[in-house]
């Protein structure tokens, strides 16, 4: 077993190799190794890789002349195909112990791509003079990457050097925890179960955990903006997740409508190709989120509630509660593992209780409108049928209807452990 941690540091050198040796200067200060691979795009003269950029390229199915030739994002790929292989190979046979890395724009994306293959909870931490901006959560995705704004562009400094440096030391704090942490013993932990949560569903959410927990689970809430329901996905993927109670589908109207926390089109996907237990709640459905002051011209006619200073809420419709509807049972259709769909017949949200502006702030109506929501519940059933879909006369917050969630989980998993059974005793 490895008794000191080894940092990889991902940079270019040809432009960041001051950067990169006060990194590796402040790794060494904590007690680590740093293991450098160099990212760069073009044949430089700077040496002290301990991967070098030809090797990198090569391993990227090229040769760092040819990757020269490129343009810069198709140079960038292949090195991040050879990076994302060399680091992922390093991780598995338990040589490296944390992921760091230092860039620009294009530093940032070539790291953070690679970063963004390694396993969650592996220490990834990214040094960068975009992470302050509105990109940040691409760079990040559904991962857990830590970004640090370098404040100034990178450079050598008193004010970046420092950052580096507690970066530097941070990143083997990190990884001198994961060497040290025993390995758990999968065995005896609790089951994790996922649940998707909002704001407006937070009721739901708070009493589903506790019924889960109560019942031996362990949970894990996904926030339903974005990259929150990307990692439900991923992990669910993964095999990390037993089972998803997923109250919060929000995602899935910002999806269709283009809302500001669509969390793409892999969304619902996870755990019907994993074939887990899930329980699907439309939680939320009720609304797409928009930016204030950004609300495109095709839905100035439309009714919305004002979140906060940020947000605003924008009611959905007939159309999209049947553009959704059908968005669901596609991905639930082929489902490999047991599924129930649950719809709170009198409303998705806390939002119910809310009277509707326009984009004036004048007043024009009011949110609840089961008749709307009701043609979700019938487009889905026409797909779903009865052995899937059941209805509550309940809101979503009430207490019953949370309770049913947990019950209807708890069924769908003896379920699944019968067809698990069944299936050993036929082979």
């Amino acid at each position: 077993m490895e008794t000191s941690p080894t940092v990889a540091i991902l940079a270019t050198l040809d432009s960041k190799s001051q950067e990169t040796w006060r990194a590796c200067a402040g790794v060494r200060s904590a007690g680590a190794r740093p293991w450098v691979l160099d990212l760069s795009l073009r044949p430089h003269a700077v040496a002290g890789a301990d991967v070098t950029a030809e090797r990198v390229a090569e391993a990227g199915g090229s040769d760092l002349i040819s990757v020269a030739a490129l343009d810069r994002g198709e140079a960038a790929a292949v090195m991040v195909t050879g990076a994302r292989q060399l680091v992922s190979d390093g991780v598995e046979r338990g040589h490296l112990h944390a992921a760091m890395g230092l860039g620009g724009a294009n530093g940032t994306w070539m790291a953070c791509a690679i970063m963004r293959e390694l396993p969650l909870l592996f220490p990834k931490l990214m040094v960068s003079a975009v992470a302050a901006t509105p990109a940040a959560p691409w760079y990040i995705g559904a991962s857990d990457i830590i970004l640090v704004p370098s404040v100034g562009d990178l450079g050598v400094n008193r004010v970046t050097t420092a950052i580096i440096r507690n970066a530097s030391v941070a990143a083997v704090a990190m990884a001198r925890s994961r060497l040290e942490q025993p390995e758990e013993d999968a065995g005896s932990a609790p089951v994790l179960v996922g649940v998707s949560s909002f704001g407006g569903t937070a009721a739901c959410v708070a009493r589903v955990q506790e019924g889960l927990e109560a019942a031996g689970y362990e949970v894990i809430l996904f926030h339903a903006s974005g990259s929150g329901g990307r990692a439900l996905e991923r992990m669910a993927l993964a095999g990390q997740l037993g089972g998803v109670i997923d109250v919060t589908t929000h995602e899935l109207t910002d999806l269709v409508v283009g809302g500001v926390y669509s969390a793409g089109d892999d969304r619902l996907r996870g755990a019907a190709t994993r074939g887990i237990p899930q329980v699907v709640v439309p939680g939320a459905l009720d609304h797409a989120n928009l930016w204030v002051g950004e609300v495109p011209e095709r839905f100035r006619g439309r009714e919305f509630v004002r979140y906060n200073q940020q947000n605003l809420l924008m009611r959905t419709d007939a159309g999209e509660y049947e553009a959704v509807a059908t968005l669901m049972a596609d991905r639930l259709e082929g489902a490999s593992g047991p599924v129930a769909v649950l719809i709170p017949r009198h409303g998705f949200s806390e939002h119910t209780r809310r009277r509707t502006v326009d984009l004036d702030g004048e007043p024009v109506g009011v949110w609840q409108r089961p008749e709307v929501d009701a043609r979700f519940g019938e487009v889905l059933g026409e797909r779903l049928g009865d052995g899937v879909l059941r209805e509550f006369d309940l809101h979503i917050n009430d207490p019953e209807f949370a309770d049913a969630c947990v019950t209807t989980f708890l069924d769908l998993v003896a379920r699944s452990a019968e067809m698990d059974d069944a299936g050993e005793a036929t082979r």
